[in-house]
Parts: structure tokens; sequence; C-alpha cells
């Protein structure tokens, strides 16, 4: 199987669990018809994903594999152990992943872009693929920095960007889960009801959980918090701006970042 086939099933796996598990465990009633939303979150997604393919062919895989015999990136020059390299690869992948992140909320014109996420007025299993086409540039060419400068393995940047997918998919869906679970499962890695902070209309909690998948960095960098202060019945996620049916259509996705700021 294919790098890209190997995740696209992955994803498609993941989908499909936590999209029934909403149905059936939702955390918040979803008020607006999903078709609103859904339909401009799958278009922004396949036309960034398309443009990345194009930007880098083969995606961040490919760049490991070619990296290694050239010996570039730290770890291809002082070869240490597999498994060792694996792991390190993951915290740090995860790290610039938390970065990008936290940058992307204090550089105007990539919050621009990245206001798109935010603005969904529900948090759901495809606010996990509402990013604009640019920011998935940003991404990939950030990410990119990362794999070359570090010189991670082809089969390690592989299982992080499946496991980033698989773990933005579940923190950012509709599922009950239990808060007992819930406070173990945050101990290491973010929960949905973690994540929806940083989905809340208030500046404060926005700012807020910007991790999507290890808990760590935002406990040891000062950016966690528990709970939203009106708790998940009563928050209100997304932004003051957009909160129509029609700001949630294709077109109107791809221009928002020229539009007046919230």
């Amino acid at each position: 199987m294919s790098e890209l086939h190997l995740r696209i099933a992955v994803f498609s796996i993941a989908f499909a669990i936590l999209a029934s598990f909403e149905l059936s465990l939702p955390k918040r009633q979803m008020n607006d018809a999903r078709r609103h939303r859904w339909l401009g979150s799958w278009t922004i997604f396949l036309i960034g994903a398309l443009l990345s393919r194009l930007l880098v062919p083969g995606g961040l895989t490919a760049l490991a594999l070619w990296a290694e015999p050239g010996n570039i990136g730290l770890l291809n020059l002082v070869k240490i152990d597999p498994i060792a390299g694996f792991v390190i690869a993951i915290i740090i992948l995860d790290f610039a992943v938390w970065l990008q992140h936290y940058l992307s909320h204090k550089i105007p014109f990539v919050w621009r872009c990245h206001r798109v996420h935010h603005s969904d007025v529900h948090v759901d299993v495809t606010t996990a693929i509402r990013f604009h086409p640019i920011e998935i540039l940003i991404s990939i060419l950030w990410k990119a920095v990362f794999v070359l400068g570090f010189g991670f393995s082809a089969l390690a940047v592989l299982w992080f960007e499946i496991i980033l997918n698989a773990s933005a998919q579940f923190n950012h869906s509709n599922i009950r889960v239990p808060r007992n679970f819930d406070r173990i499962l945050r101990i290491l890695i973010v929960t949905p009801d973690m994540h929806r902070v940083h989905h809340s209309i208030e500046h404060t909690e926005s700012n807020k959980n910007f991790g999507f998948f290890l808990s760590v960095w935002d406990r040891l960098l000062g950016t966690y918090e528990a709970q939203p202060e009106l708790g998940h019945q009563q928050m209100t996620v997304g932004q003051s701006l957009w909160r129509e049916p029609k700001d949630q259509n294709t077109i109107s996705l791809l221009l928002q970042p020229l539009k007046r700021s919230d």
C-alpha cells in the first residue's frame, strides 16, 4: 500500500467511526443543517490537499526519503537508534505543529487564514479538515523545514502525519467522553473537551489549548485551560462574524481572509 493510500484509509476509517459516535453520543446539539458546513469544509480541504501535493510531490514522506541518502539533517548525521529516532521525530514534529498553531494566532496574515478554521459555528469531526488552502501550504512548508533540518526517517514522518490527522479528527469530534476517562486521556493527549475550549468565541479561551496531539505543550508553556467558563453546553464556539449559513459555502470560506477582522 502506498503512503497516500495508507493515509486515506486511516483517515476514512477514523472519520467513519467518529462521525458515527457523533450521531449516537453527541456532546452538544447540532442545531444547523450539516450540509451548510460540511460541503464547504470538504471542498476547501480537497483544494488544499491538491495544492500541497503540487507543492511537495509525494508529500513529506517522500521528502524524508530524498534527504536520507545525502545525510541531510541532524539525525542522518549522528545515526542514532531507529526507535529513538522515531520517538524523537514524533515529539519534535508535534511541538512544531503546536508552535505553528500558536504563531497562527499571533501573526496577522496567518491568523486571517487560520480564522477560517475558527469561524466554524459548531465543532465536529469536519472542523479538523476545515483549513484554508493557504494555511495548508504554510503548514506543509513549516513541517518540511523540520523534516529536512532534523533528518527524520520517512517511517516516522509517515506515522506522525497519520497520528496527527487521526488525533485532530478525534479532538474536534462532537462526542461525549466520560469525565473520568477524559481526565485520564488528557494527561497524554488532547481530548475533545480540552480542544473545544480553544474554539470558544471568548478570546481568553481561544488563546488556550493549542495542542493537536500531545497535551504536554500547553501544560508546560502556560496555555492550558481545563474547561470553558460557561461549560461545554452553554459556551458559544466560532467567531462573532461569519455565523450565517451563507458564510459556510466554499467561496465565502476561500475569500474570508480578505475580509475585515473579527
